[in-house]
């Protein structure tokens, strides 16, 4: 069958190669790849940023954004030939930690997890792939063109989750939400305010190409100017940052309503220097009770969740994030990001 592989640190060794066919061994199915979502962190690995090979291997099979269908699934295990899955990414680690130990891998605590396409297991970008069905997620069948937008959707219902568990903190009642990035995240961050019933904001650079009116078609505000004006006039209760542009962060944190919540998605570019008046930040937090958070990846919890917001979803609506679709022989493609592009979405079947 094939793949798309890469040789971790290694700039522009990504190649789409002929690998065994893979076998399910006990507890795990065989699982036909429909489609596989290229992100930020595919790029950062082809060009040689990061990534871990398995044990006593050079390549890496990319991918950690799955969609597939069951071929073959043990018996009683819940799944059955023809389901339409997706692969959990992280394993929690060998010790384990008290977080991997609690089910709470997402949030380990020694470094020591592994995750598929990403450190030492190989990922989903192949034409066949096996999975523990412990660690498989059933989608809705009418999802099958858009379930490849099941894991940056785990990253944003962990976000949701953490901002309502710090806001329990006391009374908690948010009517308004500012999402800074109109990317994948951004954009499922904001589907995920719509379905709580909070007005949505949504601030990104682009004033033409499929984000603005993505924004609109979701029934929330789009914005173009600076974050201060739209914080402003918004007074937003939470700002769910999306961009990892270290100005917009530090001034994300001076633009909530009083008893406010920040929750930082994007991760930043490090070696970048801003001036910050980390005084006045300080004393604003302290002075409004305000709360910021990191958030990043997703446990089984939220890939139940992730997979129930997406089910509530408009289809037509999801289909707008994916502006482009290419074959497997086209990943180089895929690995550019373009100005207008949302999602990337490679088809490992044609």
């Amino acid at each position: 069958m094939r793949a798309l592989t890469v040789e971790p640190l290694k700039a522009g060794s990504a190649k789409v190669r002929d690998v065994p066919d893979p076998s399910a061994g006990p507890g795990e199915m065989l699982v036909e790849g429909l489609a596989l979502g290229i992100c930020g962190t595919d790029r950062e690995i082809a060009a040689g940023e990061y990534g871990w090979a398995p044990p006593d291997r050079d390549r890496l099979v990319l991918g950690h954004e799955s969609l597939g269908r069951v071929r073959t699934a043990p018996p009683d295990s819940g799944f059955a030939p023809g389901d339409l899955v997706v692969g959990v990414v992280r394993r929690p680690d060998p010790v384990p930690c008290g977080a991997c130990g609690h089910g709470e891998f997402d949030m380990c605590r020694n470094g020591r997890y592994t995750e598929r396409g990403i450190k030492e297991i190989d990922g989903y970008g192949s034409q066949a792939w096996t999975v523990e069905t412990a660690y498989a997620v059933k989608l809705d069948p009418r999802l099958e063109r858009v379930g490849a937008l099941m894991e940056p959707t785990t990253v944003v219902a962990k976000a949701w989750e953490q901002v309502e568990k710090v806001g329990a903190r006391s009374w908690f009642e948010p009517r308004r939400v500012l999402v800074t990035g109109a990317g994948p995240i951004g954009l499922l961050a904001a589907l995920l305010g719509v379905q709580r019933g909070l007005e949505v904001h949504v601030l990104d650079l682009a004033t033409d190409g499929p984000k603005p009116e993505t924004v609109k078609a979701l029934g929330a505000e789009y914005h173009a100017n600076g974050l201060g004006e739209v914080a402003a006039r918004a007074r937003p209760d939470v700002i769910i940052e999306a961009t990892g542009v270290s100005s917009l962060v530090f001034e994300a944190m001076a633009s909530t309503a009083a008893y406010g919540i920040v929750c930082l998605t994007g991760v930043s570019p490090v070696g970048r220097k801003i001036s910050v008046d980390v005084g006045a930040a300080n004393r604003d937090m302290v002075l409004e009770n305000d709360a910021v958070v990191g958030s990043v990846n997703a446990n089984l919890l939220h890939y139940a969740s992730a997979a129930a917001a997406l089910a509530e979803a408009d289809p037509d609506w999801l289909a707008r994030l994916i502006t482009r679709r290419l074959p497997l022989d086209r990943y180089i493609e895929a690995l550019e990001s373009r100005q207008d592009d949302i999602k990337v979405v490679l088809d490992l079947t044609a």
